[in-house]
């Protein structure tokens, strides 16, 4: 996952940013913008899309550091699973 970031973000469904899940994000041409609740308090980031492409990522920490206008923030690019209703053994009676 050394792609960069804007590439692993359109196929992002969630993010956690230090330590915050955040299921709340946008990321277009001009900005990515993150908000999360932290207990009862609502956090919000914004980043330029040149402080996302100058996103770097730690082998290591398997996480992108991201350093925008508040200061150096770690993000965990996550892809969601779906899951169907349909009765895989249903399927079997009926053939």
């Amino acid at each position: 996952m050394t792609d960069n970031l804007p590439a692993v973000l359109k196929t992002s469904d969630m993010l956690e940013i230090d330590g915050l899940h955040a299921f709340d994000f946008t990321f277009d041409e001009q900005a990515l913008l993150i908000t999360a609740m932290d207990c009862r308090a609502e956090k919000r980031w914004r980043f330029s899309l040149e402080q996302v492409q100058a996103a770097t990522f730690d082998d290591t920490l398997q996480s992108w550091t991201l350093t925008g206008d508040s200061g150096e923030h770690r993000l965990i690019c996550m892809s969601a699973f779906t899951g169907n209703n349909n009765d895989e053994d249903e399927a079997d009676d009926d053939a």
